[in-house]
């Protein structure tokens, strides 16, 4: 009986152990091709040597400003080829002050980190709708849908179900579309959810959302904020509403200006680097 039980220990944590392997290879799969792509589009620019050389070059940038790789590939391979006369990238570009934030002091640290601002977005709506579990995705530039980007109490397997998602058949997708709140009270049987969706979820122990669009000032969805709950949501009281929408339009406006500002500094900074060395080899710091 206990060699039995053993065996049953070690086949299941080795299951795991492959799982874990399959959405590790998944993820990478996700974000290299877009890594790639931006590497020989600057290998080609700035005449660089090797696909080495231009990795280098986002890395010091993405180091610079603190914006994550995978960002800054994203908006370098749809931005505007820069005017190769210009010592600019952006030469007529205006830049806004940072928009303040009420219910963070995140953005205050001088550090123009994303990351900080959108783990206050998503414990402020934690708090709000009283639970442990939820997540904050942006829109992914190069394949269009969310991406997550910053997640609490969530499985591993619901990180990888959602790693990307569509314009539609998740409750996210809803709200980002019709650019408003969308609550969830029943996950096993809300309409809004394809069925693999519906799967996925109730296996994470969600069995009720509300998902808050992040919006700037002309209706444009920059971002969404879930929380996820272990049990069937009445709904939200009209307060709650009140400050989840007010912090999704406080969010949306300073994402907006990150895009516009830091994440552009980045690659006027890349810019700059690759004009200054043209042709050079460049190692990875």
């Amino acid at each position: 009986m206990s060699t039995a039980a053993g065996r049953t220990t070690d086949d299941d944590g080795e299951l795991e152990r492959l799982r874990a392997q399959v959405r590790d290879l998944r993820a990478r799969a996700r974000v290299y091709p877009l890594i790639s792509q931006a590497q020989g589009m600057l290998q080609e620019r700035y005449e660089l040597p090797d696909g080495e050389s231009a990795f280098a070059l986002m890395q010091r940038a993405s180091q610079r400003y603190n914006v994550k790789l995978r960002t800054l590939a994203g908006v370098l391979v749809t931005a505007p080829r820069p005017d190769g006369g210009e010592p600019l990238w952006f030469p007529r570009r205006v830049r806004q002050p940072e928009p303040e934030l009420t219910f963070t002091t995140a953005h205050r640290s001088g550090s123009g980190s994303r990351g900080a601002v959108l783990k206050a977005v998503l414990n402020r709506t934690l708090e709000v709708t009283g639970t442990d579990m939820g997540n904050v995705q942006l829109p992914d530039r190069a394949r269009g849908g969310l991406r997550i980007e910053e997640h609490t109490g969530l499985t591993p397997d619901f990180i990888d179900f959602f790693a990307h998602v569509g314009d539609d058949g998740t409750a996210c997708a809803k709200a980002a579309r019709d650019l408003a709140q969308v609550t969830v009270r029943e996950v096993e049987s809300d309409p809004v959810f394809t069925e693999p969706a519906r799967r996925a979820i109730l296996a994470a122990g969600s069995r009720a959302c509300h998902s808050v669009p992040l919006t700037t000032a002309s209706g444009l969805c920059v971002g969404m904020v879930s929380a996820h709950l272990d049990r069937p949501l009445r709904g939200l009281t009209a307060a709650q509403t009140k400050t989840l929408g007010t912090m999704g339009a406080e969010a949306g406006r300073w994402l907006a200006w990150h895009d516009r500002t830091v994440v552009l500094d980045a690659l006027e900074y890349l810019h700059a680097l690759g004009r200054s060395g043209r042709g050079a080899r460049l190692r990875r710091s």
